[in-house]
């Protein structure tokens, strides 16, 4: 049974840093994509960032340049390091994998709130 458990976020300043980590157990994790999503009170879930299996990552044009995603196969773990947060940052964030090979699946964390004040 695939398990993810974030850790991370809580209260934090306008201008300041977050550092999210996903620790991912009940599978071998290294064909995967593993990514960050965040929701918003009465918005959508949207991606944040993402690292395919291969390493490379990707950013939502709202972060590019502040985030930094990585992940380590050894630990099984996905990190997110966040710059200059604003306001417009705060939401619950959530650690998704998703397989690349067949079948396809995909799994969320239960998720970590970030509030960021002004």
């Amino acid at each position: 049974q695939v398990q993810l458990v974030e850790s991370g976020g809580g209260l934090l300043q306008s201008g300041g840093s977050l550092r999210l980590s996903c620790t991912a157990s009940g599978s071998t994790f290294t064909t995967y994509d593993m990514n960050w999503y965040r929701q918003a009170p009465g918005q959508q879930r949207e991606l944040v960032a993402g690292v395919n299996r291969f390493g490379s990552p990707n950013y939502a044009d709202s972060v590019k340049g502040r985030a930094t995603i990585s992940r380590d196969n050894a630990k099984n773990s996905v990190y997110l390091q966040m710059d200059k947060l604003t306001p417009e940052d705060t939401a619950v964030y959530y650690c998704n994998v998703q397989r690349t090979t067949y079948p396809p699946v995909a799994y969320w964390g239960q998720g970590t709130q970030v509030t960021v004040s002004s």
